[in-house]
């Protein structure tokens, strides 16, 4: 954890490279460390036990090395994704605690759980040899819940813990309104409504989101996702796609739960700030200066990561 070391060491004085180092954070065993830290914080005697066993899970999951299952080959939904969702969700349990609500400790499992496994239906059997996981973008979701149900039901958790599981992960469908998920209390309600949060903000605030959004103009190709004929239009599309898609769903759909993050970042950082919120306007403001003044160069502009240079390669 060097890069987090270093922000470890400076806490509040940090500038936009430490707040940085605090959101990216590359490394899934790295996270993984933080996420288990958090669970401390929340209570000093959580078990971490179950989540450990997801995560390193998952990790075999995405890679290649659970039983029937291919590794992942979408490169916007990977791992990455999957794993700063997680730390996202860990903060935003954490900071609704700061604010007074208490959870079950089986409940943050569950909803640890959800984020880690939230996407599991872009992973292919083994035996699927057409194309790539990319073809299940439209109702991944209902994937993902098919695969959780048999992957609890390995660890004997209850047929109600199943379902409030497969619930959460269900507010990460967009074109869902949680009013109709049947959560089974107040608590799955808002454990829910946190992982439909983070799956958006993790992405969008990403560092390399604007140049992942060229993997994801992949994905929608294959999907035949309609709307998006080019990657320039798929950028052109982003902006209103956060301020009236992603932006309201939060807002308004979600509860606004995103608002409490900050708590967080003060408590264990001293930086009363929500940095993902920051990171998240920082990426549009970009896009909006490419569209703006490089349209017709705009790849040149998409410089993080090395994408622009694989997608060439």
């Amino acid at each position: 954890m060097v890069e987090c070391e270093r922000v470890y060491k400076h806490g509040v004085n940090m500038g936009a490279a430490q707040g940085q180092n605090l959101l990216f954070i590359r490394e899934p065993h790295d996270i993984a460390e933080e996420v288990k830290y958090i669970c401390s914080m929340i209570d000093r005697e959580y078990d971490y036990s179950n989540v450990e066993q997801t995560f390193n899970d998952t990790l075999k999951l995405f890679r290649g090395k659970y039983k029937g299952f291919k590794a992942c080959n979408t490169r916007y939904h990977d791992l990455d994704h999957s794993v700063m969702v997680f730390l996202a969700t860990a903060r935003l349990i954490h900071a609704h605690v700061i604010s007074g609500r208490s959870f079950k400790d089986k409940d943050i499992d569950l909803c640890l759980i959800a984020s880690l496994l939230h996407d599991a239906g872009f992973i292919q059997l083994r035996n699927d040899t057409d194309g790539t996981g990319a073809k299940y973008s439209m109702g991944h979701e209902k994937r993902s819940v098919e695969f959780l149900h048999e992957y609890l039901k390995r660890y004997r958790y209850t047929e109600d813990e199943i379902e409030d599981c497969s619930h959460m992960v269900e507010c990460t469908i967009l074109m869902l309104s949680p009013k109709e998920i049947p959560f089974r209390n107040s608590d799955i309600d808002l454990l829910g409504k946190i992982v439909g949060t983070t799956d958006l903000v993790a992405q969008i605030a990403d560092r390399i989101y604007l140049e992942k959004l060229l993997y994801l103009y992949q994905e929608f190709d294959e999907a035949h996702v309609p709307g998006f004929d080019s990657e320039l239009e798929l950028l052109k599309k982003t902006e209103a796609f956060y301020r009236d898609i992603s932006k309201k769903r939060m807002d308004e759909d979600l509860d606004g739960v995103a608002s409490f993050m900050h708590l967080h970042f003060k408590e264990r950082w001293g930086i009363n700030r929500d940095l993902y919120e920051e990171y998240i306007q920082k990426n549009i403001d970009y896009l909006k200066t490419v569209l703006q003044e490089h349209e017709e160069n705009y790849r040149s502009m998409l410089k993080r990561g090395g994408i622009v240079q694989t997608l060439k390669e």
